[in-house]
């Protein structure tokens, strides 16, 4: 991960800014776009030497009514601002055990396994650190085809930037590469010392040249709802919404659940997908650890 997450952040958002935007007259030509860091400083209401060092990481016990202004000058956005206060008070995990590795907050327990059991005509799955495909149910493998993807290897973000076919799955596939970028860059942030994201980011970064644009331009956002449009090889071209829901108890983890209004063209093709899903021997809801080989004419990873 870039040790300047801080610095490549506020400096991103000072680009976004046009001086006459908050009342500053530009005089000449701007060797950067956007404010200065004089003038986020001036703004603010702190020295400059105050707001460089902050940029610069070498900020210490930064108040809130400091960051607060910060974010009132750079026009943050709520999930920004926290996003910022991770960023210059990273929250350090306990030790290097299991955690670090990667090893907890995998588990999804038998309660959520279950409810994703008895909602047979919704797809259903759960995302969990760096964007882990950690369980599903069977028609969420219809429409996404997880159980294609190897084990181990079952990543949301993985699976946009580095699989061809999701360029043919997602019809707006710029738009979901720019949401998952977002996402991941706020995981990120609240978990600085996690060694498989960085691992994840550099072979992302290493591998996809629009995944380096858009981590450059470090977006944050939460996954919240929206819509998904896919060219599904069974049923055509099918859009859902989507809605995401924080697990209480796992709070790395999210209840991300497809949704089509009754009687839409939709809901009609999540049908015949639920009955096709039904005749597969095998097809059910799984987690990472599982063995079952599915023939799902869907390619793998899908989220």
């Amino acid at each position: 991960m870039n040790d300047d997450a801080l610095g490549d952040f506020l400096r991103s958002r000072r680009a976004r800014i046009r001086p006459e935007e908050v009342g500053l007259v530009s005089h000449g030509r701007r060797r950067v776009p956007g404010l200065r860091r004089e003038e986020v400083a001036q703004l603010a209401g702190v020295s400059v030497d105050y707001y460089v060092r902050l940029e610069q990481g070498r900020g210490t016990n930064v108040s809130d009514a400091v960051l607060d202004a910060v974010a009132r000058v750079l026009r943050l956005t709520d999930t920004e601002a926290a996003h910022l206060r991770d960023l210059v008070r990273p929250k350090r995990d306990r030790g290097r055990g299991a955690g670090a590795r990667g090893g907890a907050g995998r588990t999804v327990r038998a309660g959520v396994r279950t409810l994703m059991e008895t909602m047979t005509g919704t797809p259903a799955f759960v995302l969990g650190r760096r964007m882990d495909v950690l369980a599903w149910n069977a028609l969420a493998d219809a429409v996404s085809g997880f159980s294609a993807m190897p084990e181990g290897e079952r990543n949301a973000a993985r699976h946009t930037f580095l699989d061809p076919a999701a360029r043919e799955f997602y019809i707006d596939w710029p738009a979901v590469a720019a949401e998952t970028v977002a996402y991941l860059r706020l995981d990120a942030g609240r978990h600085p010392d996690d060694p498989l994201m960085a691992s994840l980011i550099g072979e992302l970064a290493m591998k996809n040249e629009t995944f380096r644009r858009l981590w450059a331009d470090h977006p944050v956002k939460e996954k919240t709802h929206g819509v998904k449009r896919m060219r599904h090889p069974v049923v055509g071209d099918l859009e859902l919404g989507y809605e995401t829901l924080a697990l209480p108890g796992a709070p790395d983890q999210l209840l991300v659940a497809y949704t089509a209004a009754p009687g839409t063209a939709a809901a009609e093709k999540l049908a015949v997908l639920s009955s096709w899903a039904a005749s597969q021997d095998g097809l059910g809801t799984a987690a990472e650890g599982d063995h079952a080989k599915v023939d799902n004419p869907s390619s793998s990873g899908r989220g």
